[in-house]
């Protein structure tokens, strides 16, 4: 299935649950539901031909329940066609064409707007280059579908987590920024650059989209920042993150540059009393509380944020 940018309405997330996920609801069979079943796996793609066919099959087999969306920005290699030519062959495979890329941030928002107008009860983020092991996804929503966790971060620097295929200089890098911004803007989880991680879907809507300042790799930290602030439970998961297979990393010292300038204005912006910050009346929430707000807000639009109880993860708030 191909979704039409154009029919998109301004904020991402109003709207009424996808009527396509709707009937697919109703008329499955009696029985244990498939597993990943609610769960959207978002996929943005840029050059990534190469991967796409493996990743996509093996997203599915390790969550058949799943919907996967993949959001292309406009691939010169043909990665979109590729993708339609997959959602042309399995209806659990949805394609959103954005006309250029716009940074990884702005393709992961519009991608989780799109899930949450589908009727996501769970949204997942991950890379198209096989860095994220298909594998770990049901370990990834578990917390979530235990009601453990708000936000799930695959992390590579949590106790049994690692990192292969990477030089020295990468890794300094990787875990510096870590380090930093987990300093700078005291929160818990040890891995805040990584981008493999499960958000329940009301927590998700709770994060005010449009101030989000992010557009490319730091929008990892600065969600999860956004996300703690507002109370959500973080919960690491150990992951084992490899090099791309196939490809070049598209990280470069600018995306490190805006990492740090991004990190400190948040701190600034709080310090100053204009960051993100619990409204009162939200550390009592429950994860059904949450849920609640979050299909009450597909259905009427925009409602108060309702994130849900003290992070599991502490985030210095």
């Amino acid at each position: 299935m191909t979704v039409d940018p154009e029919s998109s309405v301004p904020d991402p997330r109003p709207g009424a649950p996808d009527p396509a996920t709707s009937a697919a609801l109703a008329a499955a069979p009696e029985g244990p539901l498939a597993p990943g079943t609610g769960t959207w796996v978002v996929l943005p793609t840029y050059n990534e031909a190469d991967n796409l066919p493996g990743i996509s099959a093996a997203i599915l087999e390790a969550l058949p329940g799943a919907t996967l969306l993949v959001v292309d920005d406009g691939s010169p290699d043909g990665t979109g066609e590729l993708a339609d030519g997959l959602a042309g062959q399995d209806s659990r495979i949805r394609v959103r064409h954005r006309a250029a890329k716009q940074g990884l941030g702005r393709a992961y928002l519009d991608g989780f707007g799109e899930a949450l107008r589908g009727g996501a009860a769970v949204v997942v983020q991950m890379d198209a280059d096989w860095s994220h092991d298909p594998a770990a996804l049901p370990a990834l929503i578990g917390p979530i579908e235990t009601g453990r966790a708000d936000l799930v971060i695959g992390s590579r620097y949590a106790a049994g987590g690692a990192v292969t295929d990477w030089g020295v200089g990468r890794r300094l890098v990787s875990r510096g920024g870590s380090m930093f911004a987990r300093l700078v803007l005291r929160l818990g989880p040890r891995d805040l650059t990584g981008g493999f991680k499960a958000w329940r879907a009301g927590t998700l809507v709770a994060v005010p989209f449009d101030g989000v300042r992010a557009g490319g790799y730091v929008f990892q930290i600065e969600m999860t920042y956004r996300a703690s602030r507002l109370g959500a439970r973080v919960v690491e998961v150990p992951i084992t993150f490899r090099d791309r297979r196939v490809g070049q990393s598209k990280m470069s010292r600018r995306i490190v540059v805006e990492a740090l300038f991004v990190v400190v204005g948040l701190r600034w912006d709080e310090l100053r009393g204009h960051g993100a910050t619990r409204p009162p009346g939200l550390a009592t929430m429950t994860s059904a509380a949450v849920d609640s707000a979050a299909s009450a807000e597909r259905s009427t639009g925009p409602a108060s944020p309702t994130p849900s109880e003290d992070d599991a993860t502490p985030s210095g708030r």
